[in-house]
C-alpha cells in the first residue's frame, strides 16, 4: 500500500485528490452556513444541494463523451483551474444568492468532468494487480476529506469569513492541477469516436450539426456498453437504488435524527459525521491491504448491504437505549462501523467500471452512472423532505435503509458470478495499463 503511494504517477494523483476533495468539502460546509446566515431560510439553504447535484442529472452522461474524446490528464487540469477561477466572482459579491447558486452549479458541472477522467485515468497509472488497492486508497481519500473538510470549513469560516474559505478552496484546486500536471504521460489506446465532427461539412452550421451528430453517436455507444454488459447493467440498477436511499439518509439521518428523535445535541451531529470519516479511513486501510481477496461483486453488494444495516441501526437506536446520549452513542457507533461498507461501496463500482469497459468508453460509462445516481439522489432528497414530517423520520429512514439492503441483494444475486474467479482482473479486456493496453471493444458478457 505504501509502495503504491510512492509510485510517482499514482502518488501525485492521490495527493491531488486529497487536497482538492478536502477543501471542496470545506466549501460545501461553509456555503450552506453562509446562505443560512444571510437568509435564515432552510429552503434557501437546501437550494445549494439542488444546485450542486442537478448538473449530474442534466450533464453527467454527456460529460463522459468529452472525457473519452479528450486527454484525461488535461481534462482534470482544466477542470481544476476552471473551478478555481469560478470561485473568485463570489469575492466581489458574497451576498448574491443567484451568484452563489450559480457557483455551486458550476462546481457540480466541472466535477462531472474531473471525476470520470480520474476514474478512467487510474487503470493507465497502476498495474491491474494493484487496482483494488489504488481504488481503496482513493475511497479513503474521500473519507479523509469528509472528516477534515467540515472541520476546516467551519474553522476557516469562523476565522476568516466566507472569503477566506473561497480563497483556500481556489488555492487547493490550483495545487491539485499542479500535481496532476506532473503526472508523466502514459500511452492510451486508440479512442473509439463516433465519427469525424467535420464529416465533409463546408459551413460553420454544417460542422456544428455534424459535431452534434458525432456526439450523439458517441453517447449512444457509451449507453450501449452498459446495455451489453450484465455487470454494468446490474451495477446501474443497484447503485441508483442505493443513492436514492442515500438521499433520504442525507436529508433526515443527521441533524433531524439526532436532535428530534435521539434527543442529542448539535455537537453530537458533528460527531456523527466525524465517526463515519474515522471508520472510513480505517476501512480504507483494511480494504487496501485485503481487497485482493474480495471479488468486485462482493465489494459492491457487501458494501451496499452493510450501509443499509448501519443506517437501520442508527435510525432505530432509541428502541434499544431510549433517548439521550446512550442512543446517540449507538448511532455514532453505527456510523463508525458504516465507514467499512462505505469504502467497499465506493471501491467496488469503480472496479466494475474499470474492468468492464474499455478505455475508449470508460468516461461515458462513469458519466452515465453519475447521471443515474444524480437522479436517484434528488429523488431521495424529495422523498425525505416531503415524507419525513408527514410519515415520520424513523419510518422513512428505515424504509430507505431497507431499500439500500435490497439493492445490495440485487447486486449479490444478479451480478455475474464469474466475478468470483478474478478479483484483480489483470486479464480483463478492459483493464488497461501502460504494460497492458486495451484496443478492443469491451466483451459482451452472457446472462447468468
Amino acid at each position: 500500500m505504501v509502495a503504491l503511494l510512492r509510485e510517482r504517477n499514482f502518488g501525485l494523483l492521490w495527493f491531488a485528490g486529497l487536497i482538492s476533495f478536502t477543501w471542496n468539502s470545506a466549501f460545501f460546509i461553509a456555503l450552506p452556513l453562509h446562505i443560512y446566515q444571510l437568509t435564515d431560510s432552510t429552503l434557501a439553504t437546501a437550494g445549494t444541494l439542488g444546485a450542486s447535484f442537478l448538473p449530474s442529472v442534466v450533464f453527467g452522461s454527456v460529460a463522459g463523451v468529452f472525457v473519452d474524446r479528450w486527454d484525461r490528464q488535461r481534462v482534470m487540469i482544466v477542470a481544476d483551474l476552471a473551478r478555481a477561477l469560478l470561485l473568485l466572482p463570489a469575492l466581489l459579491a458574497p451576498e448574491s444568492l443567484p451568484l452563489l447558486y450559480a457557483i455551486a452549479a458550476a462546481q457540480g458541472t466541472l466535477r462531472l468532468f474531473f471525476s470520470p477522467a480520474e476514474g478512467a485515468l487510474l487503470p493507465l497509472l497502476v498495474h491491474p494487480d494493484k487496482l483494488v488497492t489504488a481504488n481503496a486508497l482513493n475511497a479513503m481519500n474521500n473519507q479523509f476529506g469528509l472528516l477534515l473538510g467540515p472541520v476546516l470549513g467551519a474553522f476557516a469560516y469562523t476565522a476568516f469569513g466566507f472569503s477566506g474559505v473561497l480563497l483556500c478552496n481556489a488555492l487547493s484546486f490550483v495545487a491539485s492541477a499542479a500535481l496532476v500536471r506532473l503526472i508523466r504521460q502514459v500511452p492510451r489506446p486508440a479512442v473509439a469516436a463516433g465519427g469525424d465532427a467535420d464529416n465533409g461539412a463546408t459551413t460553420a452550421m454544417g460542422r456544428a450539426r455534424a459535431a452534434w451528430r458525432a456526439m450523439g453517436r458517441d453517447w449512444r455507444a457509451g449507453v450501449g456498453v452498459i446495455q451489453g454488459d450484465a455487470a454494468l447493467r446490474v451495477l446501474l440498477i443497484a447503485t441508483s437504488l442505493s443513492w436514492a436511499a442515500e438521499g433520504v439518509a442525507v436529508t433526515l439521518g443527521l441533524a433531524p435524527l439526532v436532535l428530534d428523535v435521539l434527543g442529542g445535541t448539535a455537537a453530537q451531529v458533528g460527531w456523527m459525521v466525524a465517526a463515519q470519516g474515522i471508520g472510513g479511513i480505517a476501512a480504507g486501510l483494511l480494504v487496501a491491504r485485503m481487497g485482493q481477496r474480495l471479488t468486485r461483486r462482493w465489494l459492491v453488494s457487501g458494501g451496499i448491504i452493510g450501509l443499509g444495516v448501519t443506517d437501520l441501526c442508527a435510525a432505530n437506536a432509541f428502541r434499544v437505549a431510549g433517548t439521550g446520549t446512550p442512543a446517540v452513542g449507538i448511532a455514532i457507533g453505527s456510523m463508525a462501523l458504516g465507514g467499512v461498507p462505505a469504502v467497499a461501496a465506493m471501491t467496488g463500482p469503480q472496479l466494475v467500471v474499470q474492468h468492464h469497459s474499455a478505455d475508449a468508453f470508460r468516461g461515458r460509462v462513469f458519466g452515465a452512472l453519475a447521471s443515474a445516481q444524480g437522479v436517484a439522489l434528488l429523488v431521495g432528497f424529495a422523498v425525505g423532505g416531503l415524507l419525513g414530517d408527514a410519515v415520520g423520520l424513523v419510518p422513512i429512514l428505515s424504509a430507505g435503509a431497507v431499500l439500500r439492503i435490497a439493492s445490495g441483494v440485487i447486486a449479490a444475486v444478479w451480478m455475474p458470478r464469474h466475478e468470483a474467479h478474478d478479483p484483480a482482473g489483470p486479464g480483463d479486456t478492459a483493464a488497461s495499463t501502460p504494460e497492458h493496453p486495451v484496443t478492443e471493444e469491451p466483451r459482451r458478457m452472457r446472462r447468468e
